[in-house]
């Protein structure tokens, strides 16, 4: 290694261990579960992005085993040359019905499909205006893009209409983007999309939704029952977002992601999405789990359901424990501490005591607003969700936190 790149890299790490911010990754032995044996502990899980324990699901591993001994381990090439299977054919037109969307297409993960999407309808001439609160593939999707990024305080309306405003009214540029996350995965509040739509046609500017941490956890179906199809289906909003951006590898439980949208969107992207493009199709296997997936919550809202009526159950614990868990309004709760090395040794005692919930300081969270987040799920049991709050109880109490 060169001396120039051994003495940043020495540096940079030695800063961080002298700020209590350097972590080693953490190691899972089995499946990721409620509970979870990690570091060789056996713990309650409550950092998992395992929404619906789909996971697990025995129903997943068998779809995922049919097909990959039907279609072999990998698609062997891009989608464009000879990487289409059908099976990436039929996933697609499940997730357009699901999202009640004229097209689907499907990209190797929900980072990929927004250094996709953004790219392939922005350029130089044009400007994006997205909430500063917006996820790290979101921004790096804007700046790969070449557009002029412009943002507004987060989920603050007037300032977006201010500046889409001034945006249109300087005539620097062609076109425009509203970009947003649908759920926050920092703090579990989600977009005011309806303020955002009737701004956005107020000025004629598209709006795209990255549903990363809505995909089965927000939306109704017909019924108007929980089923996890997404924020634009939550706002009951269908036809009023043009991009709609999700992620087959949280609360669908695999891997991968995709874009919703209009045919001609998705014809498109097909064209000029270069992850699309330039990167081997989904595995055979976890194509026919997510199928699988979507078709649990096309027949049934139990999953959805159950996970909602555990967020309620420890949200209500740990406020009542005296805990701040900032704006949350999905099962992403956060318990904000501020100070960030004493964040993270509040993760570090939890662990003792058996539960595994992750501390998160900057860059990913601003400074001042280090956290540790939980995310219940429908695995949890409420046995468990009493005992990571005995957990809470105790390390918050000797750390003088309550």
């Amino acid at each position: 290694m060169s001396r120039s790149l051994q003495n940043y890299l020495t540096g940079n790490l030695d800063e961080l261990r002298e700020k209590g911010l350097y972590r080693k990754l953490p190691v899972i032995t089995g499946p990721t579960g409620a509970k979870a044996i990690i570091n060789g502990k056996n713990v309650i899980n409550l950092s998992s992005n395992n929404y619906l324990g789909l996971a697990g699901d025995e129903r997943l591993k068998e779809a995922s085993i049919k097909a990959t001994e039907k279609y072999g381990a990998g698609a062997g090439a891009v989608r464009t040359i000879i990487g289409t299977l059908d099976i990436h054919e039929e996933l697609e037109e499940k997730l357009a019905k699901f999202k009640k969307a004229e097209a689907v297409i499907v990209f190797q993960s929900g980072f990929t499909a927004n250094m996709g999407a953004i790219p392939a309808i922005m350029t130089k001439q044009d400007a994006i205006i997205s909430d500063e609160l917006n996820h790290a593939s979101i921004i790096d999707g804007c700046r790969l893009s070449g557009a002029k990024i412009l943002r507004f305080k987060h989920s603050d309306m007037a300032d977006m209409e201010r500046v889409a405003k001034d945006a249109i009214a300087s005539g620097l540029y062609k076109k425009f983007l509203i970009i947003t996350d649908g759920v926050f995965s920092m703090d579990g509040d989600i977009a005011k999309l309806p303020e955002m739509v009737k701004i956005a046609e107020k000025y004629d500017i598209p709006v795209y939704i990255d549903d990363a941490h809505g995909s089965g956890v927000l939306g109704k179906n017909s019924e108007g029952k929980l089923n996890g199809s997404g924020s634009v289906s939550h706002f009951g909003l269908h036809g009023k977002v043009d991009v709609q951006i999700g992620t087959l590898s949280k609360a669908i439980g695999v891997v991968g992601g995709y874009v919703a949208g209009s045919k001609e969107l998705i014809d498109w992207l097909k064209l000029r999405g270069r992850p699309f493009l330039f990167s081997t199709a989904m595995t055979p296997g976890d194509t026919g789990a997510v199928i699988k997936a979507i078709d649990i919550l096309s027949e049934s809202t139990e999953l959805v359901e159950k996970m909602w009526d555990n967020s309620n159950y420890f949200k209500k614990l740990l406020l009542g424990m005296g805990y701040d868990i900032g704006h949350s309004e999905t099962p992403i709760t956060p318990v904000i501490i501020g100070d960030e090395e004493k964040a993270m040794k509040f993760s570090d005692e939890l662990f003792k005591e058996g539960v595994f919930a992750q501390g998160i300081a900057f860059p990913t969270v601003p400074r001042g607003t280090a956290r540790v987040r939980n995310i219940v799920t429908a695995g949890h049991t409420k046995a468990m969700l009493d005992g990571a709050a005995e957990a809470y109880r105790k390390v918050g109490k000797n750390m003088g936190l309550i």
